[in-house]
């Protein structure tokens, strides 16, 4: 029944950490996207007053395209974090059960000797 337990742990990290890693590389593709085509200067007009520092550069850009790189940086950071703490428990747990199984089995090696 452990077993299944810590698998099932394993499982749920992963579920979470790869999608969080995938949207951070995704985040991260948008803003250098956003570097290269976004204008450095407000452009009133096409309601480009947001301004967003990309590496140093300031560029602007429409309150939408502002939610919507913000809600995929903070998202995808929120789900790799509960990876992360998913994984870490994992690991403890994993690390715990092997200790236990190495105690076991010296058990019994001094019992048989």
């Amino acid at each position: 029944m452990k077993n299944e337990r810590l698998s099932t742990l394993k499982f749920f990290a992963l579920l979470f950490i790869l999608p969080g890693l995938a949207g951070l590389i995704v985040s991260a593709m948008i803003s250098t996207h956003y570097l290269d085509v976004m204008p450095t200067k407000p452009v009133v007009q096409e309601m480009r007053t947001v301004p967003r520092n990309i590496h140093g550069t300031v560029v602007y850009q429409t309150v939408q395209e502002d939610r919507k790189l913000d809600e995929i940086e903070y998202g995808s950071v929120g789900v790799f974090l509960i990876g992360l703490v998913l994984g870490l428990t994992y690991l403890e747990k994993w690390g715990a059960a092997q200790a236990e199984a190495a105690d076991e089995e010296e058990s019994l090696t001094e019992i048989h000797s």
